[in-house]
């Protein structure tokens, strides 16, 4: 277990450091993790509804932090290329979310097309049912996404990675409200960008 926990204590470090260095990026997290916290009740009572709060809301503000707000040249803090903290990311680097991203907005258009999914779903006949079937399938997708990689890294590197990855994911909410619940106050005193990491490096 000691090995475990060193293992995530490091892929945490190096996503911290090398992913969030904008305060807005950073508020941004803080967003998206209370409203994760708050998909993660709502899949108990209502699934649908926790995956349009999880996409909807925790993604979208997740994902425009490091899309639009993260610096993306040379990382002077790090003395790291783009490209090698690409290769260094254990789950969905850019180019992962893309087509994840991708395959999440297609989501809609295919029940537009295809309104029972493939016999999955009644066809819906209003707009609710229309968007709790999208909901649906926005779920099944993060799951897969979720499972996908995890798996992948059983191959690409070891069962403990994948588990490591896994877990990391799944209390990422909790861990970014401790790291980034002071990032708006930040932003309000004019600190764009983070002065020195939050976290400690890795013993």
């Amino acid at each position: 277990m000691n090995e475990f926990f060193r293992q995530l204590k490091i892929q945490r470090w190096d996503d911290h450091r090398y992913y969030h260095h904008s305060r807005i990026n950073q508020t941004l997290h803080l967003i998206s993790a209370i409203s994760f916290l708050a998909a993660y009740a709502l899949l108990f009572i209502d699934p649908a509804a926790a995956a349009l709060v999880a996409w909807l809301v925790s993604m979208t503000t997740r994902q425009s932090g490091h899309f639009f707000f993260e610096p993306l040249g040379y990382d002077e803090v790090n003395q790291a290329t783009q490209e090698t903290k690409e290769e260094i990311k254990v789950g969905y680097n850019l180019r992962r979310k893309i087509v994840l991203l991708s395959i999440w907005a297609a989501a809609p258009v295919l029940l537009l097309v295809q309104p029972t999914a493939f016999g999955l779903f009644e066809a819906a006949t209003t707009f609710e049912g229309f968007a709790r079937h999208t909901g649906m399938l926005w779920l099944y997708i993060g799951v897969g996404g979720l499972l996908f990689r995890t798996v992948h890294l059983f191959f690409l590197k070891d069962v403990m990675s994948g588990l490591v990855w896994m877990t990391k994911i799944l209390t990422d909410p909790f861990h970014d409200i401790y790291l980034y619940h002071e990032a708006p106050l930040a932003l309000l005193r004019g600190e764009l960008i983070e002065k020195r990491g939050t976290l400690g490096p890795v013993a």
